[in-house]
């Protein structure tokens, strides 16, 4: 079976990818992962993945965004300047990785906020889609979100490990979901099992968020451990299994709506 997937998640600038990265990109896609977004979590990370996706057209695209953690070494003088200049590059996709993580708090809370809700903005203003983090902070999100759903014109909530009540809410957003190899996950994701059946087929995507979240099911699993967009394919048979449809609807439903999404 040829299936052709977007892996809407991979932190290709990743250190961990520094020696083979090109090998990483090859065997992705010759595994059917023909598209790849790059995420961009910082100005400089936003621009070394607009960079790097400027190097595979057709195949690369970057988001550019602040993640929470980083929200702290923002600038109000040239920040947002930085982002705009990003996301006029052909290749760049998406705003983010921007959102609330009250689980680490890496950065002070009301820092998050007024950053996550200035990026917000900026989408609104390009009529660009968000790409979303959020961890322990799923109230705060949508008390925002909510404010600025009208003028979004597209939101996912990236790598998604919820619960019920956080998915109808994001649902009743008509937000995109994002699952990772976290449902691979016996000990912390089983009860996306249940869950990732509510999700409609337009508004589900997949990612591997690599190098992170190898699959707990992948076997031979990779001496080093990392995780790359080539493990794509198991994520998808997992969602597969748990919404009881084949590998090749999901994949045709799943590159659909990614397409869609991104403006691939």
């Amino acid at each position: 079976m040829t299936l052709t997937l977007v892996d809407i998640g991979a932190n290709l600038t990743d250190k961990s990818f520094r020696s083979d990265r090109d090998q990483v990109i090859d065997r992705a896609v010759a595994a059917g992962v023909t598209r790849m977004i790059v995420t961009g979590t910082s100005v400089q990370a936003s621009r070394h993945a607009a960079e790097l996706a400027e190097t595979r057209p057709g195949v690369l695209y970057a988001t550019a965004g602040v993640h929470p953690h980083d929200a702290k070494s923002c600038s109000d003088n040239n920040t947002l300047a930085l982002l705009r200049e990003l996301a006029a590059r052909p290749q760049v996709v998406a705003i983010g990785e921007c959102g609330l993580d009250f689980y680490r708090d890496l950065s002070p809370r009301p820092v998050q906020r007024a950053w996550f809700e200035a990026q917000v903005e900026l989408a609104c203003d390009l009529a660009m889609p968000l790409f979303l983090h959020e961890r322990d902070a799923s109230d705060a999100m949508l008390e925002i979100l909510r404010r600025y759903r009208r003028s979004v014109r597209a939101a996912v909530i990236h790598c998604f490990t919820g619960t019920a009540r956080q998915l109808d809410a994001y649902l009743d957003l008509d937000l995109h979901i994002g699952i990772t190899g976290w449902i691979c996950d016996e000990r912390r994701g089983r009860h996306l099992h249940d869950l990732v059946g509510k999700i409609p087929l337009d508004r589900l995507m997949i990612e591997t968020d690599s190098p992170y979240l190898l699959p707990r099911t992948l076997s031979p699993r990779p001496k080093n451990r990392r995780n790359e967009p080539v493990y794509l394919p198991h994520v998808l048979e997992t969602v597969a299994r748990c919404v009881e449809r084949s590998p090749a609807e999901v994949a045709r439903a799943t590159t659909a709506t990614a397409e869609a999404f991104f403006a691939l």
